[in-house]
């Protein structure tokens, strides 16, 4: 989808002021062609705090008043995750043709699902910022890896503190590194107990999901306060390993047989000026502006976001559980009650 815009500039709004929504508000600053029309929030202070920061048209109290009245052309969509549905669906209503959504998705699969053939229906462009695929230690990997530098990939590591908020970066890396190929079944185990809400959202306190790839890569992601990581991703070879973002130590490093000890790669032509977020928004502006499929479409989103509710459902039902996902809860928050 190519999105006419002529010489005039992108007119982008914000819905939700919170850190996210500044964020993309510092991202659309950096464009000359982009300008922010309007922000909406129903924290007056939030409103007050980002429009002392950056230049803004308009700010309204919540989402309905301002897709009534301003008609932009990129909406960000950066409120808390049992939100995302109906801030979507209202937006994409309005005729908006371009959305950049914060992630997770939905709290439920079923929400997900319901999201994704909206956004199929209605043609629009919709990019979720799972955007560390923009940083620059994350495609350095994913490079050294395709190109062989340790050999045949076997294995891809995971560690953070939670599988839906934080687990759902990983797990797109994961995809990130395979090359988007399909994953056959997930074996997972969560414990729910001490489970907390992180963004209106209650997420395991310790987990471990055990994926299968249809290349025969396998995926391993631990979460909990102590996952025992020594780094947040790692890539197997059967020549080497790769890891990002080590404890204490360099965003990237790369030990292979061939080698005399840890190599570190030079990132300086990857690293984006102005960080991630800002790299994956201007990306889903040329995106909406050339007709270029954007890497972070739903299609991508709902293959990471699977993999979290299947996670759930391995556990509730003790097993394996093949994908395509079967359900429309989470199975999380079936068992927690909540």
């Amino acid at each position: 989808m190519t999105q006419e815009v002529g010489s005039k500039k992108i007119k982008a709004a914000i819905i939700g002021c919170g850190g996210r929504g500044t964020e993309h508000a510092r991202a659309y600053s950096y464009s000359d062609e982009v300008e922010i029309v309007a922000v909406c929030d129903p924290d007056p202070a939030a409103l007050e705090r980002i429009t002392s920061k950056f230049e803004i048209g308009e700010t309204f109290p919540d989402h309905h008043s301002m897709l009534a009245k301003v008609k932009p052309d990129i909406v960000s969509s950066c409120t808390w995750t049992g939100m995302h549905e109906e801030h979507l669906l209202d937006t994409l209503a309005a005729g908006v043709k371009t959305v950049h959504a914060e992630k997770p998705i939905a709290p439920t699969w079923g929400e997900c699902k319901k999201m994704a053939a909206a956004i199929k229906a209605s043609g629009a462009q919709v990019t979720f910022c799972h955007q560390r695929r923009f940083g620059a230690h994350y495609a350095k990997a994913k490079l050294l890896a395709q190109e062989g530098a340790i050999g045949k990939v076997s294995r891809l590591e995971g560690y953070c503190s939670n599988m839906f908020d934080w687990g759902t970066h990983w797990f797109d890396m994961f995809n990130f590194y395979n090359n988007e190929t399909p994953a056959e079944w997930v074996l997972g185990q969560i414990d729910p107990e001490n489970a907390v809400p992180v963004f209106g959202v209650y997420v395991e306190s310790f987990g471990s999901s055990y994926i299968k790839y249809a290349n025969g890569v396998a995926g391993l992601l631990i979460t909990g306060e102590d996952t025992g990581g020594t780094c947040d991703n790692r890539i197997i070879g059967s020549e080497g390993i790769i890891e990002v973002n080590v404890k204490g130590g360099p965003a990237l490093r790369m030990l292979r047989s061939s080698g005399t000890g840890w190599e570190v790669p030079d990132l300086t032509d990857l690293t984006p000026p102005h960080g991630d977020t800002t790299a994956c928004i201007l990306d889903a502006i040329d995106c909406m502006k050339t007709g270029r499929t954007p890497i972070l479409g739903v299609d991508n989103a709902m293959r990471a976001t699977e993999l979290i509710f299947a996670t759930y459902e391995s556990s509730r039902k003790r097993g394996r559980v093949k994908l395509p996902l079967e359900i429309e809860d989470s199975p999380l928050l079936s068992m927690l009650g909540v």
